[in-house]
């Protein structure tokens, strides 16, 4: 996996997974919103090992401007070996609970980006023959909750989808992996208060990197949160509406 484009480059887990692959000569390309933050983390790559890194800026809700982006990346790897979609925002549920554009933008930025990635890197990938496509959704998809509606509702979508994005590229040598981290130290839960289930961005990474060389379909990270979200799934609609966690 030396050739890597990862999309939300600028993400806590993101840029922790990068500088594992650094360490092994891997090239990047590396797409985000905030340029003096992409450059930064590509100087710290090249430092770290990377063979290249390279960059660009680009807001992902402009799906009209993907395929553009995909095609820069391409060129620029000689090819595309892994790609990881890191990208997403954590809306505040009390400020877009009322609002139907809010609302939407949330969803659009956590689910509808994302769906259309990779509705346009599959075929790429499946006319080599190879790659892997790992996707961070969340633990959050398993199950709606009134405290992340619209976000939960989002990494749903992701998930299924890439459930039958799996089953689809089946037998094609396309990896397809779906990443469910659970709670995680990071800039965009800064405001949250921490306990012993909270995770740091490397521990995640180095979930994310052994799920890719072991070919895994789903991941749960850290592992734990496979058994935890089984409970909360087992619970009944009728016990759970009373429940506020």
């Amino acid at each position: 996996m030396n050739k890597i484009l990862i999309i939300g480059a600028t993400s806590a887990i993101a840029e922790a997974t990068a500088r594992r692959y650094a360490a092994q000569a891997a090239a990047f390309y590396l797409v985000g919103r905030r340029q003096p933050r992409l450059q930064a983390i590509a100087e710290d790559l090249r430092v770290r090992g990377a063979a290249l890194a390279q960059f660009e800026s680009l807001d992902l809700n402009a799906l009209g401007q993907h395929a553009a982006m995909l095609d820069r990346a391409e060129q620029a790897l000689g090819g595309l070996d892994l790609v990881l979609i890191a990208h997403g925002t954590l809306p505040d549920q009390q400020a877009i609970r009322d609002s139907v554009e809010l609302s939407l933008q949330e969803f659009h930025t956590n689910a509808l980006s994302v769906i259309a990635l990779c509705t346009l890197l599959a075929p790429r990938l499946e006319s080599r023959g190879g790659g892997a496509l790992a996707v961070i959704s969340s633990v959050a998809g398993d199950r709606g909750r009134a405290s992340n509606t619209i976000y939960g509702s989002a990494k749903a979508a992701v998930s299924t989808y890439l459930s039958g994005l799996r089953q689809r590229l089946h037998g094609s040598g396309v990896l397809v992996l779906t990443i469910k981290p659970g709670l995680v130290d990071t800039p965009m839960t800064q405001s949250f208060k921490k306990g012993p289930l909270w995770a740091q961005p490397d521990d995640i990474a180095r979930g994310i990197v052994r799920a890719v060389e072991r070919r895994r379909s789903v991941v749960y990270l850290p592992s734990i949160w496979r058994l935890i979200m089984w409970v909360v799934r087992s619970i009944p609609e009728g016990i759970f509406v009373h429940l506020k966690f």
